[in-house]
């Protein structure tokens, strides 16, 4: 899992939708990060973005 030392700006996954089980994105260069928005204190994970970019393209087959 990369590590990164900038600032994580997360936002709502557009995947969520008007769901209340939502999940928030950050960027950051070559990596992004996850959390899930009711547990924010639970920390977050982080993808390089190859991976996450895969991930994504699995869910929209």
């Amino acid at each position: 899992m990369p590590e990164t030392t900038h600032p994580l700006n997360f936002r709502k996954s557009s995947y969520s939708a008007n769901a209340s089980d939502c999940v928030e994105v950050a960027d950051t260069p070559g990596a992004s990060a996850i959390r899930d928005t009711q547990n924010r204190g639970d920390g977050h994970l982080a993808f390089p973005t190859s991976e996450w970019t895969a991930f994504l393209t699995t869910l929209t087959r």
